[in-house]
């Protein structure tokens, strides 16, 4: 009997998938691409509600994260990326009633120019009463594209504007567009003492999830909330693609996992879902697509929803590429 409970509880922990979703506009029709409705974020909220998931803010999770502790199934962290307006108008009510704490990435430049979609630093404040407000650039560029030095140079411009009006310090960081590299978090790591860096891929958030690379599923437009759930983290360790082929031409996929495994799913952008067998505990499999996107999502899992990702962006060539 003692085996038997050993067993549940470590294959409960082997499963455990917290979940960090991002929105960007609300109730603003303007925009149906990046817009959730009032409508679906209640239908989103009472879905946890009666599902008894706990919405936490996101710093438990980080928490957890930096301590390669379990984070529960049952944990969701709601994100908001830009700030724009139209949240602060239309939606920061609903989170208040719903009693839903949130994380809050400003796009500092539209802010602090005061562009006409965006919210101003008092309503930053006073947003901060009910959740967070965090980092998400200054001037929201592509950051593959940038060298390490213009890296710094934004981050810290909007760093210290951020402190000025706010008071405090930015903890984390949102890659803006959800774009990045291994360089540009190299950099961003070396140079500033953000918490954590979350991107914008589909997954789940387990104890070895890299706390500077962290997954977020975007909620826009009608979501099926039930399928956002049922992600969970698969463990590879990939070896190619590791960048964008600079010739369009993605030639192999290859990557390490349990040896176990026999057959696993593999996902490019604008491919589709395939079959691909493994043996040894190793996927290598060649290929001579052309990518068609310049942000492309290469996935392996068990099934869609069990998956691991690694995007690889095109770099922009030029004086400004990371370096």
């Amino acid at each position: 009997m003692r085996y038997l409970f050993l067993l549940i509880i470590s294959f409960s922990q082997l499963f455990a998938n917290a979940h960090i979703f991002v929105y960007h506009r609300f109730a603003d029709i303007r925009y149906p691409s990046a817009n959730t409705t009032n409508q679906e974020l209640i239908k989103q909220f009472e879905y946890f509600k009666t599902h008894n998931y706990k919405v936490v803010p996101l710093n438990d999770i980080l928490n957890k994260l930096s301590k390669k502790e379990e984070i529960p199934s049952s944990w969701v962290a709601l994100t908001i990326d830009d700030a724009y307006k139209s949240f602060y108008k239309n939606s920061l009510e609903i989170f208040k009633q719903y009693n839903y704490p949130f994380t809050l990435y400003v796009y500092v430049e539209a802010t602090t120019k005061k562009y006409g979609d965006f919210m101003t630093w008092e309503q930053l404040k006073d947003a901060n009463n009910y959740g967070e407000i965090a980092l998400h650039s200054y001037a929201h560029p592509k950051l593959h594209n940038l060298s390490s030095k213009d890296i710094v140079q934004d981050t810290k411009k909007a760093y210290d504007i951020f402190t000025k009006h706010m008071g405090y310090t930015p903890k984390s960081y949102a890659y803006p567009y959800g774009e990045y590299t291994k360089e540009v978090t190299k950099t961003l790591k070396e140079n500033f003492d953000f918490k954590a860096i979350l991107n914008q891929s589909t997954g789940s958030v387990t104890k070895d999830t890299n706390i500077y690379d962290i997954p977020r599923i975007a909620l826009v437009g009608d979501v099926n909330i039930k399928h956002k759930l049922r992600y969970k983290s698969f463990n590879v360790k990939w070896y190619e693609p590791f960048e964008f082929p600079q010739d369009g031409i993605l030639k192999r996929v290859h990557a390490k996992v349990d040896k176990s495994i026999t057959k696993l799913k593999l996902y490019i952008t604008g491919e589709g879902w395939r079959d691909v067998q493994v043996k040894d505990g190793i996927v290598d499999i060649p290929l001579n697509i052309y990518l068609k996107r310049a942000r492309t999502r290469v996935m392996l899992g068990t099934d869609v929803f069990t998956i691991s990702n690694n995007i690889i962006n095109k770099i922009k060539k030029g004086k400004n590429n990371v370096k």
